[in-house]
């Protein structure tokens, strides 16, 4: 899976919000004042496309754009890769990170408890 820019990745996430959208939606979903060109989010879009990303439905010269790619996979892949670069792979590193530098607190650390124990305890 091809990795995705910011911007890529903020249209991404409207597409998957709307289900299906043409660019004017998107433009309208983006929080940016001024909204930025039609084209610039058209040549976005098409990129997405080109990346495997996105489908299309044509109704003349109109598109209609979706998401072959979920939002979940997409999640994972992106996971996946964060997780090896920046903790090797180690669970004990990415949770002693996220309680050192995030500052986890006491009720934090016990919904991780149930949420490992409900996933290992397999009766």
């Amino acid at each position: 899976m091809e990795e995705l820019t910011k911007t890529e990745e903020r249209v991404m996430q409207i597409i998957w919000q709307l289900k299906k959208c043409f660019v004017k939606d998107i433009i309208d979903e983006l929080p940016d004042d001024p909204k930025p060109p039609y084209n610039t989010i058209s040549s976005v879009v098409r990129l997405l496309e080109k990346k495997g990303y996105v489908g299309y439905k044509a109704y003349g010269k109109t598109y209609e754009y979706f998401a072959l790619i979920s939002k979940s996979a997409y999640r994972k892949a992106s996971f996946s890769k964060f997780f090896s670069g920046y903790f090797d792979s180690s669970a004990e590193s990415l949770i002693s990170f996220m309680i050192k530098e995030e500052q986890l607190g006491d009720e934090d650390i016990k919904k991780m408890r149930d949420i490992i124990n409900k996933n290992t305890n397999h009766e």
